[in-house]
């Protein structure tokens, strides 16, 4: 996390899944598109961003049947302005299976504990005050 676009870097992650989910979600015919993107604890992904999703939307309503018609499909980020401490506190609330979510980058059973989006999510925990269900997995 020393500055920059970090390692673990997807391109175009974020653009991709969007542009899936936007198109299965006009299939569909459903109103609203969730990600889960947080800019508050950002690392470097430059898909994080308000100014990326803003973008994004812009580029569905002018992309999408609905969004021609005036009925733009909504794009939410619910997790975008919330710390990762915010974030772990309101997955206790809604009693949310932590123990199913993963952060790490690096292939194993357990998350590494080393790489940045490891340590960004212990000190979310930490900081949260709760223990970590993936950290209790890994043995740590």
């Amino acid at each position: 996390m020393a500055g920059g676009i970090p390692a673990t870097y997807v391109p175009a992650r974020n653009l991709i899944f969007l542009s899936l989910a936007v198109g299965i979600a006009e299939a569909r015919g459903a109103g609203t598109v969730y990600l889960g993107v947080n800019a508050v604890d950002y690392s470097g992904y430059p898909d994080c961003r308000p100014a990326f999703v803003d973008a994004f939307r812009a580029t569905a309503a002018l992309a999408l049947k609905r969004g021609v018609e005036g009925d733009p499909l909504d794009v939410r980020t619910p997790l975008i302005d919330l710390t990762k401490a915010d974030i772990v506190r309101l997955g206790v609330d809604l009693e949310a299976p932590l123990h199913l979510t993963w952060s790490c980058y690096r292939e194993g059973p357990a998350p590494c504990g080393d790489c940045d989006s490891c340590a960004l999510r212990a000190r979310g925990f930490a900081e949260a005050g709760v223990g970590d269900p993936a950290a209790a997995a890994a043995g740590a």
